[in-house]
């Protein structure tokens, strides 16, 4: 059981990091043009599934760890989204070339909000 709850939280610490470092990342290591910008809203996407797989992790984690009430899941869910918005601000003081936009704060909470639904269904398994 020790190892289940160990692969739990390198998994959530590694994904924090991993979304850490592409939050801070700044806007001239990202390419100009690609053939990605044809998909709509292709950065929304992002968001939200960075989000939702945040929120999932830290989730699991705090299952594996023994804490599995509702509000629980729920305190992790909003602290999500408090740390997209926070991100938000990272990038718009301090990050070169990237910018402040209220829409992805928006799809960070979508995208935490779909993780939080995905931990409350393994729940009730």
């Amino acid at each position: 059981m020790a190892k289940h709850r160990i692969l739990w939280i390198a998994a959530s610490a590694g994904w924090l990091m991993i979304c850490t470092i592409l939050l801070c990342m700044p806007g001239s290591a990202f390419p100009e043009s690609s053939w990605l910008d044809h998909i709509p809203l292709f950065d929304k996407w992002v968001h939200i599934g960075m989000f939702a797989i945040m929120t999932f992790l830290i989730g699991k984690m705090t299952m594996a760890l023994g804490h599995s009430t509702k509000k629980t899941f729920i305190l992790i869910a909003l602290l999500c989204f408090a740390y997209g918005v926070l991100m938000e601000f990272v990038q718009h003081y301090w990050i070169p070339y990237r910018s402040f936009d209220v829409w992805d704060m928006v799809a960070d909470g979508a995208g935490a909000a779909v993780g939080l639904a995905v931990v409350l269904r393994c729940l009730n398994r």
